[in-house]
């Protein structure tokens, strides 16, 4: 990308102004293209998955869960972190597993996403699982409550369209739904 040349920051300096559990806040020092300085802050996050999960039916599964910086209860597709050292199609396995109780024959790479690209590193990958089969009870973690259901993948656009769902890894994964 050497015609982006004259859009790039160069760090001057680091540091962790805060690191939780999950989370880490970095706040930079730049150099900016035309020779000036600013300040960047982020957020640095281990990445995630998110997985349009397609019943035999041909309805996907989705999952009611309270986000708590909301405080509200969301309509989202089954998703999860990343854990350190983990391979994304692993995480993704697990978290269907551990969120709905469902195992899936066939997983396929769909993409990535960056959802906050003005303040965090995070990026999403994309996977679509079928062949699902029902392997037992859910395994939450142990402070994860939610709910499964089902919706019909035009359902779900229309709760898009409704505001039913706004959550936006959800929403750009089902954009998936129309690739040709």
């Amino acid at each position: 990308m050497s015609h982006d040349e004259h859009l790039i920051e160069s760090e001057i300096s680091s540091e962790t102004v805060f690191k939780g559990v999950l989370l880490e806040v970095r706040k930079d020092f730049v150099e900016l293209p035309n020779g000036k300085e600013s300040i960047r802050e982020y957020i640095v996050h281990p990445g995630a998955v998110v997985i349009l999960a397609f019943l035999d039916n041909g309805n996907l599964l989705f999952e009611r869960q309270f986000r708590y910086p909301l405080r509200r209860v969301f309509l989202e597709l089954p998703a999860g972190k990343i854990d350190h050292g983990e391979a994304t199609i692993d995480t993704a396995r697990r978290e269907l597993q551990e969120e709905t109780g469902y195992t899936a024959r066939e997983w396929e790479y769909l993409g990535m996403m960056h959802p906050c690209i003005g303040y965090s590193d995070e990026r999403i990958e994309v996977f679509a699982a079928r062949g699902l089969h029902l392997s037992g009870e859910k395994q939450l973690d142990h402070n994860e409550f939610l709910d499964v259901l089902e919706l019909s993948p035009e359902a779900a656009r229309q709760a898009v369209w409704s505001g039913q769902i706004t959550d936006a890894k959800t929403i750009a994964a089902l954009f998936w739904l129309d690739r040709p």
